[in-house]
């Protein structure tokens, strides 16, 4: 899934992105409002990754909205 969508969806994906990554906290996620740069530098923060690490699971979870949507 493009990232571009879920930007532009953040409220549908908030909950999602707050299950998978459970320390950022409701004001991380309203700082971030879907920018996938700071979702990167926050998870790098908060959980140590570096940043291929970073983009890595992100791009993990893109790919998982796109197949987790098909259905609908």
């Amino acid at each position: 899934m493009s990232w571009n969508r879920i930007e532009g969806n953040w409220m549908e994906y908030k909950g999602k992105i707050r299950e998978k990554w459970g320390k950022l906290t409701d004001q991380d996620l309203q700082v971030i409002k879907g920018k996938r740069e700071q979702l990167e530098g926050k998870l790098q923060q908060l959980y140590g990754k570096t940043v291929e690490q970073a983009k890595q699971e992100v791009d993990e979870f893109a790919a998982g909205c796109d197949t987790s949507s098909r259905g609908t």
